[in-house]
């Protein structure tokens, strides 16, 4: 997971070489399919830009949405966009690897920028494989061909064993991008930390997944303080013989989280350093909002209450570290936002190095960050990598560097094959 045991845009030549670089433009559309947030694209630009100055020919190739859902659609505006934000043009194809794709790539001029259109329109994309399966699918065998060199920069599917992720390294010259480099420098400085405290403030309604990050930072001495919210909070309370009322345990039921509990259960006796909330905001029956103590609820639990915010915030000013990953209560009602916002608020507040996972804290992060702030622009990728598990794109990464590069990023040079 070290980033800087992987090459970069640093050490390799680009002038004159024809780079195809996979980003993630995924971004939340409107009906009508205009952009709402762009705050993906824009962090790709620094790596765009660096090629573009260094005289190589780009290729971009991404993804929006998947198929059947309704953001599933062609890279048209997002091309348009990213002329305005690259300050250049942009070129945009509605083919990825057909005949007229593969000729615009090979009279694609050095310092020119061409997109292909969604690449989930290729079939094989959407299905998942180990690399050297990914290597011989046809996505990468036409494509391959044309270009010296592969960067990726899509931290965010970095998850994922796809063909544009894993497969285009095998058979190709292949380095991170600077986003990605920024991502996992991030990474590593949360998990090789050692001055405490090491705070971790885990919600959202991805409870397996989060059990399994716990599991890790307990396994691996990470984490001081793991400080739980939302739906995760509740199934650790009674997983730590918390009292509930049966309004709870049925709410737990219908989102199918019972069966999670003695995991849960194994984590806390295994010494996880877990905080579950004091007291929580709640939405009764007759539609009033009301706070109750995690042992009295008879509402329906939406928002950690004051006293769990005031007791986690306290907490969090003292920290070092702190990686704050999904939403304490249902922040889509406003009536239930203030939980995540003032958790959010005392993180950035503090003195710490603070990691935001991505989607909805990203987003409500983004507005007040500082220096030591770190947004990530992966949940997903970053609660994998949370969890101890080795990601598909940096394994890719590693293993093209020893097929493809003569030295070793650390002895300097080119290093390109």
């Amino acid at each position: 997971m070290r980033a800087k045991n992987l090459p970069t845009l640093d050490d390799v030549q680009l002038s004159e070489r024809r780079v195809l670089v996979r980003v993630d433009f995924n971004c939340p559309l409107d009906k009508e399919g205009n952009i709402l947030d762009d705050s993906r694209m824009r962090a790709h630009v620094p790596t765009i830009k660096k090629l573009l100055d260094r005289g190589a020919a780009v290729v971009i190739t991404t993804h929006q949405g998947r198929p059947g859902n309704e953001d599933f659609r062609d890279l048209a505006r997002h091309a348009e966009l990213l002329s305005t934000l690259l300050g250049t043009e942009v070129r945009f194809i509605d083919d990825v690897m057909g005949p007229e794709a593969r000729r615009q790539i090979r009279e694609l001029s050095y310092g020119e920028v061409l997109m292909l259109d969604n690449i989930r329109f290729v079939s094989e994309e959407v299905v998942e494989a180990p690399p050297e399966v990914q290597a011989r699918t046809y996505l990468v065998r036409r494509l391959a061909p044309l270009f010296d060199l592969f960067v990726f920069d899509a931290f965010a599917t970095a998850h994922r064993s796809q063909p544009s992720i894993v497969g285009f390294p095998m058979v190709l010259p292949s380095v991170m991008g600077e986003l990605m480099r920024k991502e996992l420098e991030a990474l590593q400085r949360v998990l090789e930390a050692s001055e405490p405290p090491r705070i971790f403030v885990l919600g959202g309604a991805k409870v397996r997944d989060t059990i399994r990050i716990i599991e890790y930072l307990t396994r691996n001495g990470i984490a001081d303080r793991i400080l739980t919210t939302g739906l995760v909070g509740l199934v650790f309370h009674v997983a730590k013989g918390g009292r509930v009322g049966k309004t709870v345990m049925k709410f737990l039921e219908e989102k199918g989280l019972l069966g999670l509990i003695p995991r849960a259960r194994r984590a806390v006796l295994s010494g996880a350093p877990l905080d579950t909330p004091y007291d929580l905001r709640v939405l009764r029956d007759d539609g009033t909002v009301a706070e109750e103590t995690v042992h009295n609820l008879t509402g329906k639990p939406m928002d950690v209450g004051p006293y769990t915010v005031a007791m986690y915030s306290e907490l969090i000013r003292e920290a070092k570290v702190v990686v704050m990953r999904g939403p304490a209560g249902r922040i889509e009602d406003p009536r239930f936002r203030s939980g995540t916002e003032d958790l959010l608020r005392a993180a950035l507040r503090s003195n710490a190095f603070v990691v935001i996972g991505g989607g909805h804290l990203g987003a409500m992060a983004r507005s007040q960050a500082r220096e030591g702030i770190h947004i990530s622009t992966g949940g997903g990728a970053l609660l994998f990598a949370l969890s101890g598990e080795t990601l598909p794109a940096v394994a890719a990464l590693e293993e093209s560097a020893k097929r493809f590069l003569k030295k070793s990023p650390k002895e300097g040079g080119d290093s390109s094959g």
